[in-house]
């Protein structure tokens, strides 16, 4: 496998893989729209072919995780790239790391949990906003788990110190 940043060579493959792992090409957080095939981030080949891709935005209030995708699960794949995350928004001076997940989610939100990041927010029915702007998000997983809610996880980050 390798692991690199994400080139514009990857964007049209990107774009193909957020399609299929989030219901299309936009991704919603707390009511804010955004194209992760378009954002920074790390990407995993295995064979030639996408393995994984983490997308990211930072502002002023740190790195912003916005999706992470491994199609070889049990591989650490996922926790490959959040460890490159976690090193870049170091790196970048950031003081925290956070994301959102919705509550049918329950192995991404443990797989965070064991990461470190902690719930700090519940939004509760910002789900059916979602659906306005992009109807394919389903009302249930496969499980009959209904989706409804977004939670906020954060990481809190201590930057590097320059030497």
């Amino acid at each position: 496998m390798s692991r690199s940043e994400i080139q514009d060579c990857d964007r049209q493959e990107m774009a193909e893989f957020i399609d299929q792992h989030w219901y299309g090409k936009l991704v919603i957080t707390l009511g804010r729209q955004h194209y992760p095939h378009k954002e920074q981030g790390f990407i995993e080949r295995h064979e030639g072919r996408i393995a994984g891709v983490l997308t990211y935005r930072v502002d002023e209030e740190g790195m912003q995780i916005l999706t992470v995708n491994s199609a070889l699960e049990g591989r650490g794949v996922g926790s490959s790239l959040m460890l490159d995350a976690t090193e870049k928004a170091r790196k970048l001076g950031c003081r925290r790391i956070w994301l959102t997940s919705t509550n049918e989610n329950l192995r991404a939100i443990g797989f965070y949990q064991r990461l470190g990041f902690r719930l700090v927010a519940v939004h509760l029915d910002t789900v059916e906003q979602m659906r306005k702007l992009k109807p394919r998000i389903p009302m249930t997983d496969a499980r009959g788990i209904p989706i409804q809610d977004e939670f906020v996880m954060e990481l809190k980050l201590e930057p590097y110190l320059d030497a």
